[in-house]
């Protein structure tokens, strides 16, 4: 097993992750998906198209939504971003998303979390 590169792989998933959310799924999956893409999300189908698919469908339903990457965290072949996430009408979701690289340094699978940021909070603290 090759070592993994855990500075490449961060950047490497934040622009994958940065410029499908913006509205290029497809050249993100050009530029960083391996020979397939395992996806965890229910509501995203399987495979590189069912990626592909999702973002389109984002980007021209919500295209003033932003994203702000908190933190990112590697290890092994994973790497997690933590983002905090601006929908229209000024919903707001705190996300954690899993990527996995393969041995060529490209992504190969995903998973993820999100929650919509509550009006009120019992510890005070921000989510992100």
């Amino acid at each position: 097993m090759m070592i993994q590169n855990l500075e490449v792989n961060k950047k490497n998933a934040i622009e994958f992750y940065r410029m499908a959310y913006m509205g290029k799924p497809a050249e993100a999956v050009k530029r960083y998906v391996g020979a397939e893409y395992i996806q965890h999300n229910p509501d995203v189908e399987n495979g590189k198209a069912g990626f592909v698919s999702y973002f389109e469908r984002m980007a021209s339903e919500y295209p003033d939504k932003e994203i702000e990457f908190v933190r990112t965290v590697a290890e092994g072949d994973l790497v997690s971003l933590h983002t905090h996430q601006v929908w229209p009408n000024n919903e707001e979701y705190v996300t954690v998303d899993f990527f996995r690289f393969d041995d060529n340094g490209k992504i190969v699978e995903h998973w993820d979390s999100i929650q919509k940021i509550p009006d009120q909070s019992k510890c005070g603290n921000p989510m992100y």
